[in-house]
């Protein structure tokens, strides 16, 4: 076991005297909670936006584009935070979010809004990067443990708020409604974020452009995204585009380290990537979005089809994963700032994570209403062992002068992995029913693309009952291959080599 840099850990002079909870917290949290829920609140706003533009093939392009710019700007916002100040950076990422709602609010066409939401993730990606870099710059190590708690809290009610937000205001005041929130949002967040303490940046004249590294990235975050969208397609038709995009990306990505490596100053810390506290974490966050999201995606599908709950029955019963995650990272935050133990929390956390998902994949058509929302919350609350501690650990290791890339690190790892994750948890569902029954993975692509209650309507009862039964199986493969995403965050978590902080 190694003990943290003492370098890394020891606070520097600007966090000595660090600035009250109410001088923080706020000033972080609302361009956090703009950020994470810009990302859910589109969604149900789908359908109304494709009716409106005409064009309901592009519909997904409006999540995608904003995916793919969030990506790439999290590490450029990270590496211009650690040069020119984090604070400054962070009115820039809000001016070009604001901008860009007001654009995707006056887009008359499906090709411009998906342009204004590329640029509004330009901006969204630097609000969660910098958002996470600030406690760093702000916060001693021991005291980052809890405010990482308080903002896996914010992102939680951020994802449960933004659906429900969405369709009420798209319902009641139009589709346009759901970006035009985001103006007086972000004019406070602008007001909040001027009360944050300012610090000097710490390499200002070492800092150059890598256009070449910006350019590879950026065709390989793209392609390989991209990719990724056309796999959950589940249509055979889609592989040989998806094959090629992501051959595409795997070459780009070569490419990239190997510029990366001769750069002067490279866009990708891959210095810092090379270090095992940070690698391990990265790939923590990696293994832990992927388990994550995809559990998210496919429960609302599992719980409707196989257990016949109603729309609102889902959401009831996703209520205590959710309620579970943030309790989760609280209880954790608090214990790592008292105890100063880092890895030991997710260690036992992913542990029970993955003994609750083989229950799941057992057992989980014999639970009731009850049990299954108990086995939800007790997911939830050990999910929530490991987020804060993966920031806590990249930002002590890599030591304050490159927390903004520490922290977009961590934020590009884990968006990676939960689009990885949930690709393959698709496909595993749709390859398991194809081998077993072809109608089946017909029937739940329709599920997965129009809703279960639009699909298999024209089937008689005893064909949907031996559908039923094979998607059943189908899900029971998917939980085994998500409890198989949190054993490897389990045993990144067991060899981390930063135990304490």
């Amino acid at each position: 076991m190694h003990g943290p840099d003492k370098n890394a850990s020891a606070p520097s002079p600007a966090v000595a005297k660090y600035p009250g909870f109410l001088t923080v917290f706020p000033s972080i949290m609302l361009p956090m909670f703009l950020a994470v829920v810009d990302q859910t609140i589109v969604a149900t706003a789908l359908p109304a936006i494709a009716a409106a533009t005409g064009d309901v093939q592009r519909a997904s392009w409006i999540v995608v584009a904003y995916l793919i710019a969030a990506t790439i700007a999290a590490p450029i916002y990270g590496r211009l935070g650690d040069a020119f100040g984090r604070r400054r950076l962070m009115f820039v990422a809000l001016a070009v979010f604001i901008v860009a709602s007001i654009l995707c609010a006056a887009a008359p066409t499906i090709e411009l809004l998906t342009l204004a939401r590329l640029l509004q993730g330009l901006g969204g990606g630097g609000l969660m990067t910098l958002s996470q870099a600030l406690i760093g710059e702000s916060i001693p190590p021991r005291e980052r443990a809890r405010y990482q708690g308080y903002l896996a809290t914010v992102a939680m009610v951020a994802n449960s708020f933004g659906p429900v937000a969405g369709g009420y205001l798209t319902e009641h005041f139009g589709w346009q409604t759901i970006f035009l929130i985001n103006v007086p949002i972000g004019l406070g967040a602008v007001a909040l974020t001027w009360r944050l303490p300012r610090h000097k940046s710490g390499e200002p004249h070492h800092w150059r452009a890598d256009p070449g590294g910006l350019i590879l990235f950026t065709v390989f975050v793209a392609t390989t995204l991209l990719a990724l969208e056309q796999a959950q397609h589940v249509n055979l038709g889609a592989l040989p585009v998806a094959a090629v995009l992501l051959v595409a990306g795997i070459i780009a990505l070569l490419l990239l380290v190997r510029h990366e490596n001769r750069a002067p100053s490279p866009l990708i810390p891959l210095g810092l990537l090379r270090m095992p506290a940070v690698w391990r974490s990265d790939a923590m966050a990696a293994f832990h979005g992927a388990a994550l999201v995809s559990l998210i995606t496919f429960l609302p599908v599992y719980l409707e089809v196989v257990r016949g709950a109603s729309p609102s029955e889902t959401g009831l019963l996703l209520v205590p994963l959710t309620v579970g995650i943030g309790a989760g990272s609280l209880l954790t935050g608090r214990l790592v700032h008292k105890t100063g133990l880092t890895t030991a929390f997710p260690v036992v956390g992913l542990a029970l994570v993955t003994a609750n998902l083989l229950v799941l994949a057992l057992w989980a058509p014999d639970l009731g209403n009850v049990a299954f929302a108990g086995i939800l919350l007790w997911n939830g609350l050990f999910m929530g062992t490991v987020m804060g501690v993966v920031q806590v650990t990249v930002q002590s290791a890599s030591g304050p002068r490159r927390l903004g890339e520490a922290a977009a690190s961590v934020q590009f790892s884990r968006s990676i992995g939960a689009a990885f994750g949930t690709a393959l948890v698709g496909a595993v569902l749709f390859g398991f029913l194809t081998l077993k029954n072809p109608q089946a993975a017909r029937v739940f692509a329709a599920m997965v693309e129009q809703g279960t209650n639009n699909a298999g309507t024209a089937l008689s009862e005893l064909q949907r009952a031996a559908i039923k039964t094979d998607i059943t199986d189908a899900f029971r493969a998917a939980f085994l291959l998500i409890a198989g995403f949190t054993t490897a965050g389990f045993f990144l978590a067991l060899t981390h080599p930063l135990r304490r902080i």
